[in-house]
């Protein structure tokens, strides 16, 4: 089969290997292009990326797992991506963890067709009609839809900073407290400049800035002890 390439994506052939388990069923997601695949009983999979796509692994027996492609990746000939077992009890699973499966992004849509997330779509629907727009303007869904669709936004600039940096980085170079690492993160995407350089994926603007904001956040903590 032949894929056509555009804006530089690949169809990106990668295997997940493991020490233990079941390598089968994993969902993978690309976060920028939304679409999604699931890896074979060899834990093989095939998905459009491009450098600087952040994909997904998620599987009820494995540990969850982020990865942002690099030029390198798209030259591998298969690329590997080592999971970890999950140990956990089954109450703990989480379902439907991953609210971006749908059906959009189950496969390769024509050119030109805009690609909505979940938050989007919904605005989209309530807005659909004229007569829609106004029932749900009156009944206060639109309000709430555009609130879902801005947390929706900051869930995706969460993620790939989550993939950026690891929790070492944060206490041994930023010097922020293990148990203050979440609410730091939540600290930076609330800035508009910090937000932009991680929408445009500027790496070197991110590590500078993020620098300054453990700084002063670094500060409201110790004001608030």
């Amino acid at each position: 089969m032949t894929f056509c390439q555009t804006n530089g994506e690949k169809l990106l052939h990668g295997k997940i290997v493991v020490d233990s388990g079941n390598v089968g069923g994993v969902t993978i997601i690309n976060l920028v292009n939304e679409k999604t695949t699931i890896s074979d009983g060899n834990g093989e999979f095939f998905i459009l990326a491009k450098a600087e796509d952040l994909l997904v692994f998620s599987s009820v027996n494995l540990e969850y797992y982020r990865r942002i492609i690099e030029e390198e990746d798209l030259k591998t000939a298969v690329l590997t991506i080592k999971m970890t077992a999950k140990i956990t009890e089954l109450e703990e699973v989480i379902v439907n963890k991953h609210p971006e499966i749908n059906a959009v992004s189950l496969g390769i849509s024509a050119k030109g067709i805009k690609h909505y997330t979940p938050a989007e779509r919904k605005l989209y629907t309530a807005n659909s009609t004229p007569v829609d727009a106004l029932l749900n303007l009156m009944s206060g869904r639109t309000a709430m839809l555009k609130k879902n669709l801005e947390v929706e936004k900051k869930e995706r600039l969460l993620a790939y900073i989550g993939a950026l940096f690891d929790d070492e980085y944060y206490t041994s170079t930023l010097r922020i407290p293990a148990n203050y690492i979440k609410g730091f993160q939540y600290y930076c995407i609330e800035k508009e400049e910090f937000a932009a350089s991680v929408r445009s994926k500027n790496k070197t603007t991110i590590k500078l800035l993020i620098v300054s904001l453990a700084k002063t956040y670094n500060k409201i903590i110790a004001d608030e002890n």
